[in-house]
């Protein structure tokens, strides 16, 4: 790990989603994609062939890279220094791709205790964890998705065990959809309704410059079947955003030199 390798993961993402933007591709494939940027720093990082000192962009044959999931920028914020956080990786996909909170743990709820020889894999601890019927409700939905991204270290590099335990990355979500693994759980993801309309809301957002009230409800309703109808684009979504009433009707900036 260095500033090279982060500047690079970052850099990764911001091709990644430039792409959709300015190439009418649909959103839902940001998950599932055989395409990336990476140069070569990033290219050994992921063990990949390298294309030279400069980001090109690069078709992905292995499975584990595929997609948004697949990119070490992402693993990354959603680790721990330590180590990997099946809790932190799979609130961040409840929360961010489906717009989903879960809820608020009970009081003096205690986190996993970091141990100095590890007794078991993170997976076999959180499920201790969630025998508790008390921390069951929150982690049900919120864990199983964090376990798809087991098989990445704290740096997105892929792995088979965790600290000499064998890895399982196996889930069911609430429905009954079962996967293995991370591209198995993205294209669950790419799927599911609730990830363009998470978009959706999240562009909204963006443009209002505020939160979506209870109001806006039937405009982003619109806005959803719309997209879904044009292709469902972010160069459509910014058109509907746009023509949008939340957006025209929205309050403007101050004018004539107030502060």
């Amino acid at each position: 790990w260095d500033e090279d390798l982060r500047a690079a993961m970052r850099q990764e993402t911001k091709l990644f989603f430039r792409e959709f933007l300015h190439n009418d591709l649909p959103i839902p494939e940001m998950l599932t994609a055989d395409f990336t940027y990476i140069n070569d720093r990033l290219a050994t990082h992921y063990g990949l062939s390298s294309p030279g000192p400069d980001f090109a962009r690069v078709t992905i044959t292995d499975p584990h890279r595929k997609g948004l999931l697949g990119q070490g920028s992402i693993l990354t914020v959603t680790s721990f220094p330590t180590r990997t956080s099946p809790v932190k990786r799979g609130k961040w996909v409840l929360t961010q791709l489906l717009c989903s909170e879960p809820p608020a743990p009970p009081p003096g709820v205690e986190g996993l205790v970091t141990e100095e020889v590890p007794t078991g894999s993170i997976r076999q601890r959180l499920e201790q964890h969630r025998a508790n019927p008390v921390c069951a409700s929150c982690h049900v939905e919120m864990d199983n998705l964090g376990f798809g991204l087991e098989q990445y270290n704290g740096i997105g590099l892929f792995r088979s065990d965790d600290n000499g335990f064998p890895i399982d990355a196996s889930g069911t979500l609430p429905g009954g959809k079962a996967f293995n693994g991370m591209s198995e759980l993205s294209s669950i993801l790419a799927d599911d309704p609730r990830f363009t309309h998470c978009v959706s809301e999240k562009m909204l957002t963006y443009a209002l410059g505020r939160g979506i009230y209870p109001v806006d409800d039937p405009h982003l309703e619109h806005l959803v079947k719309g997209l879904d109808e044009r292709g469902q684009s972010f160069a459509e979504l910014i058109k509907l955003v746009a023509t949008s009433e939340p957006f025209r009707m929205r309050r403007g900036e101050a004018t004539g030199g107030g502060k």
